[in-house]
């Protein structure tokens, strides 16, 4: 299971119920924080996450509107907070913004704890562990090196304790042995394997993050069969010409994403001013119904849809 908490949700510019992008996905003992628009720090005290443990930033791109943010939130951690390692994941023209931005000016010439490693984002596995993995994959938008997030849990064999109880597999660490993928041999002599006592395969929960977006049909592999796509609805239908001016999507087209995809269910985001958020819902709901807007603070847990 992945949650994802939403801290910002605006397009471009704050507007009085909405800040600039900004996310957090929890899972397990891990927490990233995707995109840190201005006033990123305040979102996070006022949504109750506070700056515990958040070690990992992920930046889309480097449009000021996601990045900005990082110069408050560094500035805070090297003198207030117990935090002294930072991660920060970007393309290679939004690191050097960036670095620009934090190196350059809030903490030149100063003398911090805070040790940043700047790492350079490329298409393929960002992390992984035995339990889930995290990989970046190329978004087409304004200006190079643009990125989207898919967390992906590891499949997994269920145990059937019905079936051990039948082998007399005790409860207790023969178990958790077998559900390693390692053999065990029972107090009377007998072996057991795992593939007697777990079944076949499930696949694990896919959330997949797109930031800003120009197009659709290079993302379409990479959102295939997502428990929950959050993707930008900046502009809607009406606008469209406008939309492939400036490299973002509408409403519309975020959902037939969602349809041609065959994701479980979409979430938008990066949602302008000029419009209702009842006008992007019932856009984007026409083509595909499960689907919301997402507003500041709201908390999404993301589970393994049954087909």
């Amino acid at each position: 299971m992945f949650e994802l908490i939403f801290l910002g949700t605006s397009a471009s510019a704050p507007s009085i119920h909405r800040g600039l992008s900004a996310q957090v996905v929890l899972h397990n003992e891990y927490r990233f924080l995707i995109d840190c628009g201005e006033g990123t720090q305040r979102q996070l005290l006022k949504s109750g996450l506070g700056f515990k443990r958040l070690d990992k930033i992920l930046i889309t791109h480097g449009h000021l509107d996601h990045i900005l943010g990082l110069g408050g939130l560094a500035s805070t951690f090297s003198r207030w907070e117990a935090i002294d390692h930072v991660e920060i994941y970007a393309g290679a023209w939004a690191l050097d913004r960036v670095k620009d931005l934090l190196l350059g000016v809030v903490l030149r010439g100063a003398s911090s704890l805070l040790q940043i490693d700047f790492v350079e984002l490329e298409p393929g596995v960002i992390m992984e562990d035995n339990r889930f993995r995290l990989r970046a994959f190329p978004v087409s938008h304004r200006g190079p090196d643009c990125f989207g997030f898919a967390f992906e849990e590891k499949a997994h064999r269920p145990f059937l304790a019905e079936k051990a109880e039948a082998l007399g597999v005790p409860a207790g660490p023969e178990r958790k042995i077998l559900v390693s993928g390692e053999p065990v041999t029972l107090a009377d002599g007998r072996t057991i394997i795992p593939d007697d006592v777990l079944g076949e395969p499930v696949p694990g929960t896919k959330l997949v993050f797109v930031g800003d977006a120009g197009r659709t049909d290079d993302l379409l592999d990479e959102v295939q069969g997502a428990d929950t796509l959050v993707i930008e609805a900046t502009y809607l239908d009406v606008e469209a010409d406008m939309a492939r001016k400036f490299g973002h999507l509408t409403a519309a087209q975020a959902a037939r994403l969602a349809v041609e995809a065959g994701v479980r269910r979409l979430c938008l985001t990066h949602i302008s001013r000029r419009y209702r958020e009842s006008e992007v819902f019932a856009e984007a709901q026409a083509i595909f119904p499960e689907v919301q807007v997402a507003r500041d603070f709201d908390r999404l847990k993301v589970l393994k849809q049954k087909a």
